[in-house]
Order: C-alpha cells, then structure tokens, then sequence
C-alpha cells in the first residue's frame, strides 16, 4: 500500500499549490503530469493520484461547503492552508470512494497532518473526518 500512501501525497501536494497559487487543481495536475512526462528527475504521476484530484475537483463545492459547516469555530479560510486542504482530499477519499476503508483514509490523512501541519492539526483533522464518516450515508442522500 506505499504506492497508494504516495499518491494521496501527492494528491495532497496538488491540492495545496493549487490553494496557494489560486490555480484549478486540474491545471496544477496537468502541469505536474507534463513535468513528469518531459523532466526524468520529476517522479510519475500514479493513476490514483490523477483519480483523487479528479475526484476531488468534480466535488469541490459540496465538500467545502461540508468542510465548512462541521468545522467547529472554523471558516475554510481562517483554517491552515495545509489542513484544508488535506480535509479536501480526505473528505473525498472518505465520501466517494467506496474502495477505500474508512479507517484507512482516517489513518492516512492524519499522518499527512504530523508530517506537514502543526500539532494540533492531527487531532483536528481525525475530528473532522471522524464526524464526516459518521454522517457518510446521509450526506451522500443530501447529494443525490
């Protein structure tokens, strides 16, 4: 599973230059993709990668808005530019895709809050997952 680990990673890296530059996460993705393809020392882009930042992109809206309302205390734009965006791609990962346990997108999303946030960002991270998680079944009704 460490090629599954490294594609949410860079998935999450996508996610956070797009953020930062205020660019659409498919042109990021695209650019990334393009490097790969034409800089040797650039390592590939997975196909799951390509899938979480597509997968991502085509729900943005619904999972900022739920971002949004189960942030406690918190508005998106206040929230550290990483946990946002790691929140992004694990609110994604959780709701939409069925392959993956909940627990793994869990586990793996706080471990990118211990690598590249602060220290309260993975108890905050694994709360607001936890919540989605829990209301998984209904927000995917409120979708439909």
């Amino acid at each position: 599973m460490a090629a599954r680990n490294t594609a949410r990673k860079r998935a999450f890296q996508i996610l956070f230059e797009g953020d930062q530059r205020g660019a659409d996460v498919l042109t990021v993705l695209a650019d990334w993709v393009r490097l790969s393809r034409s800089d040797t020392r650039q390592p590939p882009v997975s196909e799951y990668t390509m899938q979480l930042v597509e997968g991502y992109a085509e729900h943005a809206k619904r999972i900022d808005e739920l971002i949004a309302q189960y942030a406690v205390g918190w508005t998106l734009d206040r929230m550290p530019v990483v946990d946002r965006n790691i929140l992004r791609l694990g609110a994604y990962e959780l709701i939409w895709v069925d392959a993956t346990p909940d627990a793994v997108v869990l586990d793996e999303m706080v471990q990118l809050a211990k690598e590249f946030s602060t220290d309260d960002s993975p108890a905050f991270v694994n709360g607001l997952l936890g919540r989605l998680k829990e209301l998984k079944p209904s927000l995917r009704r409120d979708e439909a």
